[in-house]
């Protein structure tokens, strides 16, 4: 009996069978983190490549030319493919969103541009409200804001659920983290 309780064959696989579910709770979160600050990164450039072609008229609305993108759902497919190469939309995406938002505004002043995301409520954490967002920008020398929202869908992060800047409504533990890029700036003066 005294030579069994000294025995220390296969403490290392206890050891690791013990540490194995946190080490690989915190490599996936780690790697999750990751991925998460490229899709972060994957929006923020979509927004300053689409607002940049808004900006130069490459992209124009409701001033009959072929450059027009008069419906929302031009707008967020053109959103969809600058994205595409880590977050995928599917057509039901563009034409009915769940994850994928776009506001595009047109304001008289610098000064007039919401510093605040849409919300369903004033509550801190409130859920965006879809309804507040709008699609109508301006032709050159108008001032524009154009602002996309991802849910990026949380799976490992046990940190990023804590600063989400939304919450469901039932008080659950939220599984997206909002994604927002934002990009406000005055059109060229182009023909």
């Amino acid at each position: 009996m005294r030579l069994f309780l000294r025995s220390s064959d296969g403490a290392a696989a206890i050891e690791f069978a013990l540490l194995a579910i946190p080490y690989f709770m915190v490599i996936f979160a780690i790697l999750e983190t990751f991925v998460a600050f490229a899709g972060e990164q994957l929006v923020y450039s979509a927004v300053d490549t689409l607002s940049r072609k808004i900006r130069t008229g490459q992209i124009t609305y409701n001033m009959g030319r072929t450059t027009d993108m008069n419906t929302v759902g031009q707008f967020r497919q053109a959103v969809c493919d600058e994205i595409s190469i880590l977050i995928k939309c599917s057509s039901s995406e563009v034409s009915a969103p769940a994850k994928l938002y776009v506001d595009v505004q047109t304001f008289t002043s610098f000064a007039n541009i919401p510093t605040a995301i849409p919300r369903v409520s004033s509550a801190a954490f409130a859920d965006l409200d879809p309804s507040k967002m709008k699609y109508a920008f301006g032709g050159p020398g108008t001032i524009n804001m154009v602002r996309v929202y991802y849910r990026w869908q949380i799976i490992t992060d046990i940190i990023r659920p804590y600063v989400t800047t939304i919450r469901p409504a039932d008080g659950s533990m939220p599984r997206d983290f909002l994604i927002v890029g934002t990009a406000a700036f005055q059109n060229e003066h182009y023909p």
